[in-house]
């Protein structure tokens, strides 16, 4: 079965949710909270779930697992990522993560290992925090963070051995920069990439790199990240909004705001239209966000489900605010 073939099988759907907001991403909420997140998603249609043990030190995968053991495995696909394991932190006894970004007990710590025995414990302890038996994706996350060259020459191969033993269904990696996702597409190991932040309304850097190589290797796309940490979740952005966790450059912030107004013309919100955006590409098989409260959740669903008019496309393209 081609690397395609397999991603079509799992059936991602449109629409899939990031579980980085049940790992107390920014501010803390409780098991109750989290829940309710993520049965909004499910009662949305939502069948693709995507974790990783570094979202609040393993927080977001044991409350992503104990919701999803409520629900039929046949009817859901989950996704966790390898690479950084969690051993204990006596030095963060009373502290919190927040140089992370989650309101969690800094009482364990990430250590990268993208070797071959590094990558199975890492699945392993995944799976025991999630109480799954397995899991549908494997990605391995962030590789450009600890040793580039390193990571792709170690855990790529380790990766995929997970896929051909027949511990995972597909293998992947997940980035936010366009040169790990590029050359982790013509490894010839990968199914798919988890492109973060990289083909979106506001950054659309893959299209350079990525894309193509992808495009001429077999590979999917899981889109992420595709607000850009707030810079066009909201039709009017702030001065202040964010831009990948940090200020919005004036000029990307100008364009941005361009866009919205361009949107505006055409009856769609910004943030609908970024939602759209790289579906349009048929690489993509999914569009995977987040969302901590049940009100955020669905009306990113209805924003999945609405229609965005063709002609929007090609005016923004017109005005050399997207590429063609």
């Amino acid at each position: 079965m081609t690397e395609r073939a397999v991603v079509e099988e799992l059936a991602l759907g449109r629409l899939g949710y990031g579980a980085a907001n049940v790992g107390n991403l920014y501010r803390a909420m409780s098991d109750d909270d989290a829940h309710a997140a993520l049965e909004a998603a499910w009662d949305a249609g939502v069948r693709y779930f995507d974790t990783a043990p570094h979202y609040g030190l393993g927080l977001s995968e044991r409350r992503l697992g104990e919701f999803l053991r409520t629900k039929p495995r046949s009817e859901y696909v989950v996704s966790t990522k390898v690479g950084r394991l969690l051993v204990p932190n006596r030095r963060g006894t009373g502290k919190l993560d927040l140089a992370a970004g989650f309101a969690v007990p800094a009482t364990r710590r990430r250590v990268w290992d993208v070797t071959s025995a590094g990558v199975r414990r890492s699945l392993e302890e995944s799976l025991e925090r999630m109480g799954l038996d397995a899991v549908d994706i494997a990605y391995l996350h962030d590789p450009e963070r600890f040793d580039l060259d390193r990571g792709l020459r170690e855990g790529l191969p380790a990766v995929a051995a997970l896929r051909d033993d027949g511990l995972v269904r597909a293998v992947g990696v997940g980035s936010m920069v366009t040169a790990t996702l590029a050359r982790a597409a013509r490894s010839g190991l990968v199914d798919l990439l988890m492109v973060a932040g990289r083909y979106t309304l506001a950054d659309t850097s893959a299209v350079v790199s990525v894309l193509p190589a992808c495009r001429e290797n077999g590979v999917r796309v899981v889109a992420a990240a595709v607000f850009n940490s707030g810079l066009t979740a909201r039709n009017d952005p702030a001065d202040s909004v964010r831009y990948d966790y940090g200020r919005t450059p004036p000029l990307l912030l100008t364009r941005v705001r361009r866009i919205a107004a361009l949107c505006a013309q055409h009856g769609v919100d910004l943030p609908t239209a970024a939602l759209h955006y790289p579906l349009r590409n048929p690489l993509v098989a999914s569009v995977v966000v987040g969302g901590g409260r049940p009100d955020q959740v669905r009306q990113n669903a209805d924003r999945m489900a609405a229609h965005v008019p063709d002609a929007l496309w090609a005016d923004l393209v017109g005005a050399g605010l997207l590429a063609p």
